[in-house]
């Protein structure tokens, strides 16, 4: 009987060790997530070499400020911001990101993809913070976010992509962008090229 009380003593031991392991790894994506309901990004800035650049999919849908956006309309380098109004993340790169418009966006296209908000909302949000580039609606399609697959992460809010002038990825920042010192010099990269 000692030898069968032992064994069950070690299978509950290792048992409890696997359940309670599952409950770590399991508080831990939802400390990620939170109540929020997204994956904050970790900052990491990824360059794209030229030799393995690739072009998103096409995507189009409707601007928060009224008519239709066509992706195939892009000309040049691009920057692509995805966010949503409620994210505290995109709240605070929002001023970064309209920075970086009042200096670049005469020679780079500039298109938010609102990744849960209705017109109002995203309206309400680009007034807030003073950006002047149009955003689509993808809340309904997701075309944006799945014209990106494997370039980005899902629910990787915010997330900034930029196109060279091919219309292919050069690079992604995931996470907030907190100042235009980064995005400046890969916009500028890009032009240059």
């Amino acid at each position: 009987m000692r030898g069968t009380g032992r064994v069950l003593l070690t299978v509950t031991a290792a048992l409890s060790a696997l359940v309670l392991a599952g409950c770590a790894s399991a508080a831990g994506v939802a400390g990620q997530v939170g109540d929020a309901g997204y994956i904050a990004g970790d900052g990491i800035v990824t360059e794209v070499a030229l030799e393995d650049r690739t072009a998103p999919g096409a995507f189009s849908g409707p601007l928060a400020s009224g008519g239709e956006f066509d992706s195939a309309a892009l000309e040049g380098v691009t920057l692509v911001n995805f966010w949503y109004a409620a994210c505290p993340p995109c709240r605070v790169e929002a001023p970064v990101l309209a920075e970086l418009h009042a200096e670049f966006g005469d020679r780079v296209d500039f298109i938010g993809v609102n990744v849960r908000d209705g017109a109002a909302q995203a309206m309400a949000f680009e007034e807030e913070f003073g950006i002047e580039y149009p955003s689509i609606l993808d809340d309904q399609s997701a075309q944006g976010q799945l014209a990106f697959t494997g370039i980005i992460a899902p629910n990787a809010v915010p997330s900034t992509i930029i196109l060279d002038a091919e219309g292919r990825v050069a690079a992604r920042v995931s996470g907030a962008v907190t100042d235009t010192s980064i995005l400046s010099t890969l916009l500028q990269e890009e032009l240059e090229r």
